[in-house]
């Protein structure tokens, strides 16, 4: 089953764009996801335990390195990647 997941990170320090930036291009290194960016939040799609995976390994790795992060996250239960709104 495929999804897509809308995902913001909000890292509760001065520095804040840089964990962001980080985030966002550790998830584009995986090659069975998809990830779009814009300026509100980041879309991932793909297979439901590709993207979960992904997700778990990548978000453990910012609270690792700033606990004091927050993450938003909306899951929708099928592939929205080519739906124009």
């Amino acid at each position: 089953m495929r999804i897509s997941v809308d995902i913001s990170l909000y890292p509760l320090s001065k520095d804040y764009v840089k964990p962001i930036l980080i985030f966002i291009d550790q998830l584009e290194t995986n090659p069975k996801i998809s990830v779009k960016r814009n300026s509100l939040s980041t879309q991932i799609f793909g297979e439901y335990a590709d993207v979960m995976a992904c997700l778990d390994r990548d978000i453990e790795a910012v609270f690792a390195a700033l606990p004091e992060s927050v993450f938003v996250l909306k899951l929708v239960g099928m592939d929205r990647e080519h739906i124009v709104d």
